[in-house]
């Protein structure tokens, strides 16, 4: 055996032996709550369709009409010739919904990340970042070559000390996930917003799991933060980075903010420059998905009312859940063999729920992480409550 071939079987056999292995599954249907995987079918907890777009009627008569008239891709990246109609109209579109001058579109959330730090951040420079923030955020400041600083998370008063600390001059830019992608919980978006103005800080957040679900018209944290009178906008939030492939149910990443700082991307972002552009049809649908967020509230409504009667259930069962009060629930169940046992028990229940172990999240807190989503009905979340009331029952039994 090479030593080439030697190392990848050592590598993957460390993730087998510590019940960290990864596979894959392959669904057979559109996304939607019921789902088919070899055959079988599953009531799916696990996807972050959140507002039931990924396979709704509207949106994908938009994808084929995109598909009709601009074709199945783009052909070329943005700046040589793959810049459609679509493109410019979602960017358009994105920009008045997110109240910003400019939106830039990207192909995937982690590009968007990666790039515009990589990009903005350069030697001499500060980023600050939340230790749970997406993997995508803390690998752009790993990358960007600034002196990189990780906080506790949602510490503020450590945010605060650090941000005070004397540094050699160069740009300061505190980097934060609006809903945290694992716990389901938000950001302290007020508090960094001043704390960021009081130290000449830029402030950036990626709002991919708020978009769509948070907000009076789903524009996210920003706009639930609006809705309750803080004043914010591009100029004290200045970088705002959304996810197309949850709530809006397509595929794709933008960034909002100002005219300076979508034409810097564009000259400066690599992974935006040498990428070929999003399939227009993405656009095409996203429109028609965006309108259909905005306009269907009863979708959010819907939601909040399934993650509350939830959490209230899963207190009577005893269970240990995150903080969140978002579509996102992590069910704390501790070693990464529990959660997999767990996992599995539901599965043979005919529910899907997947186990969430390390790296992705810090030893000792393995979970289920149940996701809703608009389009799950109540008896779905009444066939949930049972499995787990199931395994509930199971472990009181072992103790």
């Amino acid at each position: 055996m090479s030593q080439f071939a030697a190392r990848l079987q050592s590598r993957l056999q460390e993730r087998q032996t510590a019940g960290l292995y990864r596979r894959r599954r392959t669904l057979d249907c559109a996304q939607q709550p019921m789902v088919q995987i070899r055959g079988k079918a599953l009531l799916s907890f696990c996807s972050n369709d959140y507002l039931g777009l990924a396979n709704h009627p509207e949106v994908v008569e938009a994808f084929r009409e995109g598909a009709r008239e601009y074709g199945a891709g783009s052909g070329a990246s943005h700046l040589v010739s793959g810049h459609s109609h679509p493109h410019h109209a979602l960017e358009e579109a994105l920009a008045e919904f997110t109240g910003r001058s400019r939106a830039l579109l990207f192909s995937s959330g982690y590009m968007a990340n990666v790039g515009v730090l990589t990009s903005l951040l350069e030697k001499g420079d500060q980023v600050f970042e939340d230790r749970l923030n997406h993997a995508s955020l803390l690998d752009g400041g790993l990358f960007s070559g600034a002196r990189f600083r990780r906080y506790p998370h949602l510490d503020t008063t450590q945010l605060a000390g650090m941000l005070d600390t004397d540094q050699p001059a160069g740009l300061k830019l505190v980097v934060t996930d609006g809903v945290f992608s694992m716990d389901g919980d938000v950001a302290p978006l007020e508090t960094l917003i001043r704390q960021a103005s009081q130290n000449d800080a830029v402030l950036m957040m990626d709002d991919a799991h708020g978009f769509g679900v948070l907000g009076s018209r789903g524009g996210g944290l920003a706009q639930q933060c609006a809705d309750k009178g803080c004043d914010i906008n591009e100029k004290n939030l200045q970088i705002l980075v959304g996810t197309l492939g949850k709530a809006f149910g397509t595929a794709g990443a933008f960034v909002a903010g100002s005219e300076a700082l979508v034409e810097t991307l564009i000259q400066y972002c690599r992974p935006y420059i040498y990428t070929t552009a999003l399939p227009p049809a993405v656009a095409a649908a996203t429109l028609c998905s965006l309108k259909l967020l905005i306009d269907e509230s009863w979708r959010r409504t819907h939601l909040q009312k399934l993650v509350n009667v939830f959490r209230e259930a899963c207190q009577s069962l005893g269970f240990i859940l995150t903080d969140s009060q978002t579509p996102i629930q992590g069910l704390i169940l501790g070693s990464a063999e529990a959660a997999m046992a767990a996992s599995s028990k539901l599965e043979a229940l005919g529910l899907l729920v997947t186990a969430i172990r390390p790296p992705t999240v810090p030893a000792g807190t393995s979970r289920l992480r149940i996701t809703f989503s608009a389009a799950h009905s109540e008896a779905d979340l009444a066939r949930l409550l049972d499995g787990l009331s199931r395994i509930a029952a199971l472990e009181s039994g072992k103790s």
